[in-house]
């Protein structure tokens, strides 16, 4: 991957990193309408963005580091793939449904708590992928003597 994407890929990191705090904060609020822009602000920012960046990681293949080091992984990788395309597919049902419903107030415990096993459910898929790509580089085949 060049300079210029994997720079890019921590901007993205870390603004992620930003909007999942900023939308943890939002949803201990109470769900008014002020609170509900915000929400959507935020969840639109990601929507945008998640592609994006996966599309990056994608252009020189996708952990190819991985794939290249330790070929036999390549089923954990494409599980990883699928994943974040789970993870994007269950955002965008949300941000829908949040866009769709001018009064949350209803519906706000359970978009609380789904929202809320989303964001795990996304900080969990970004530790594999770290435990994935540290253990193989870590990870030394060795030759018996």
């Amino acid at each position: 991957m060049n300079v210029e994407n994997t720079h890019l890929l921590e901007q993205y990191s870390h603004l992620e990193y930003l909007l999942l705090g900023d939308l943890r904060d939002l949803l201990e609020e109470s769900p008014d309408p002020e609170n509900r822009r915000w929400l959507l602000a935020v969840l639109e920012v990601l929507v945008d963005m998640l592609p994006r960046e996966f599309e990056l990681a994608r252009e020189d293949g996708y952990l190819e580091f991985v794939r290249d080091r330790h070929p036999n992984w390549d089923r954990q990788v494409e599980s990883l793939e699928r994943n974040h395309d789970r993870l994007y597919a269950r955002l965008r049902q949300l941000h829908r449904r949040i866009s769709e419903n001018e009064w949350i107030g209803p519906v706000a415990n359970d978009l609380r708590e789904e929202l809320a096993e989303w964001m795990e459910a996304l900080l969990d898929h970004n530790h594999l992928e770290t435990v994935l790509i540290s253990e193989a580089a870590n990870l030394d085949v060795g030759v018996a003597g």
